[in-house]
């Protein structure tokens, strides 16, 4: 994991799968050997040199000033999330200057315990789980018969046998999962303990490699998801992620029932 490799992998993603004639560029005599853009075309479209895009794509140490990511955000069409990827991994974001949360805000465990009976957790950046309610517990499985190190919500879905085939469209979730922890590596550079998770996720699952190497950046923080709960059969929750002003690195995910049925089995867990 290397951020000026990636921000060249990256740019070189991203060029490629532009289409030159829905920009409205002119076409050229000479055929083209790759998909997307020419890099003459990204520095024409960004303002800068196409020797520097060479460079930049290549991976060659340069550090682009925030003038120039917000001309190569532009030139390549970046949606809002893959913008701020783009300006994590150039460095030029402001940065929290605060360690990773480790254990949750005392206010926001209290909260957590307060949705009830909506099932309630709180997370990091890394996907840590910090704190829950029993709702979640009920939902998911039991956190506290786990090791800290692998209360880990990625972890979990992953590695956990019985959370792999808990989520009925298991795909999209790692999927969902990566682009979260993708940006939050762009981030969080200096976070070893985030880089190596990743490292291990990429080691030991193929499907995660995978997506991972596909570059997606598109941060979900409000869904549906369906699982296949052992005791009630299939559960459909809507999910809302939300981010503290106060404590912007802890995550607050609660879930709803997405409809009668998942309300009826929701509740045959509370009472249990």
């Amino acid at each position: 994991m290397n951020a000026t490799e990636e921000l060249a992998a990256f740019l070189r993603a991203r060029r490629e799968r532009l289409d030159p004639l829905a920009l409205g560029l002119p076409l050229r005599r000479q055929a083209r050997r790759t998909p997307g853009l020419r890099r003459e075309e990204v520095a024409e479209l960004a303002g800068v040199s196409v020797d520097y895009i060479v460079r930049l794509e290549q991976g060659r140490g340069l550090r682009p000033s925030a003038d120039v990511v917000e001309g190569l955000a532009r030139a390549l069409r970046l949606a809002p999330a893959e913008r701020a990827y783009l300006f994590d991994l150039a460095q030029q974001r402001p940065r929290n200057a605060d360690k990773p949360a480790t254990t949750p805000a005392p206010p926001l465990a209290q909260l957590v315990t307060d949705l009830s009976p909506l099932p309630a957790m709180l997370m990091n950046h890394r996907y840590d789980i910090l704190a829950w309610n029993r709702e979640m517990t009920g939902l998911l499985l039991n956190f506290d018969t786990l090791p800290a190190a692998r209360r880990n919500a990625m972890w979990l879905c992953l590695m956990h046998p019985d959370m792999r085939e808990f989520y009925v469209d298991r795909e999209r979730v790692v999927r969902e999962g990566i682009a979260h922890l993708r940006a939050a590596w762009a981030a969080h550079p200096e976070d070893r303990e985030l880089t190596d998770l990743i490292a291990e996720f990429i080691a030991r699952d193929e499907d995660f490699a995978r997506w991972w190497a596909e570059q997606d950046i598109n941060v979900n923080g409000r869904g549906k998801k369906m699982m296949r709960h052992p005791d009630v059969g299939l559960i459909t929750v809507n999910f809302e992620v939300l981010m503290p002003l106060q404590d912007p690195d802890q995550r607050l995910l609660i879930f709803r029932a997405a409809d009668d049925r998942s309300r009826s089995a929701l509740d045959r867990l509370r009472t249990r």
